[in-house]
């Protein structure tokens, strides 16, 4: 094989394979009944020509038996009339008019089984048509639900290897773990609030503890200094509930009577 056979071809099966590839059933099927369509209509065309050629025929044929029969009729008329040579020019126009009607007969014959066949066809065509377009919308219906079934499988495949499931997963665990740290942070904000209550009394307790060392300390380091004054006070304070008021009183009308005298002797010197 030489180079340019090969070539022409590889050409052609690469045209075949791009044409198989780009053909859509649907359109394919739709377009062949269009087609069908208009071949109907132009053998609707040629069968109503074939009629119309056979009723010619018939009205041609008829005619040229009229003619034979009325001429034949003038050659009876002729005869009667003693003129027999117009009675035979009348029986010659009679016997080509009766050849002629023989003729037309013998092709209206031929005219009207061909237009039995093409009566024929047209319904076996118009049959054909009609089984093509019931035959075309179940080849789509296969098409469509073979299509859908490829796009279902492909999707399932494409699912198949797990990344959109893995995703939600990955999701999941994530929100999972912002939940969980959101716990954290909240538990962990409770806990230093307990903690800063905690260590504000522990600290009120260290203070309290370091005020009661102290004046533990201060009391032991005046303990002499301060041991006379606390019991002069506790003496004073014990005297000062059992003084008596009425000795006092009486002490000081005492001292006002001897006021007086003292007065009284003044003035005389």
């Amino acid at each position: 094989m030489g180079i340019f056979s090969r070539l022409s071809t590889l050409f052609k099966s690469n045209i075949n394979s791009a044409i198989s590839k780009a053909e859509d059933p649907e359109k394919v099927l739709n377009q062949l009944i269009l087609d069908m369509r208009e071949q109907l209509i132009t053998a609707k065309k040629q069968v109503a020509v074939a009629i119309a050629d056979e009723k010619r025929l018939a009205k041609q044929f008829q005619d040229a038996a009229d003619q034979a029969n009325e001429w034949e009729r003038k050659a009876m008329t002729a005869v009667n009339a003693g003129r027999d040579d117009l009675a035979m020019e009348a029986l010659q126009r009679q016997k080509q008019s009766a050849e002629l009607a023989q003729e037309f007969q013998k092709q209206h014959a031929l005219q009207k089984a061909a237009t039995e066949k093409l009566r024929a066809s047209l319904r076996q065509l118009n049959d054909k048509i009609e089984e093509a377009r019931r035959k075309k919308d179940l080849l789509i219906a296969r098409q469509r639900r073979a299509e859908a079934q490829t796009q279902i499988h492909d999707t399932l495949s494409g699912m198949g290897d797990n990344s959109a499931f893995d995703t939600f997963d990955r999701m999941a665990e994530k929100v999972d773990r912002m939940e969980a740290e959101a716990d954290a942070s909240a538990e962990l904000a409770s806990d230093m609030a307990d903690t800063n209550l905690d260590e504000k009394f522990r600290d009120l307790e260290r203070t309290a503890g370091t005020s009661d060392a102290l004046e533990a300390l201060k009391a032991r380091m005046g303990k002499a200094a301060d041991a006379q004054p606390a019991a002069t006070a506790a003496q004073a304070t014990t005297e000062a509930s059992e003084f008596d008021f009425e000795e006092l009183e009486a002490e000081l009308a005492s001292m006002r009577v001897e006021d007086g005298n003292k007065n009284g002797n003044g003035h005389g010197f």
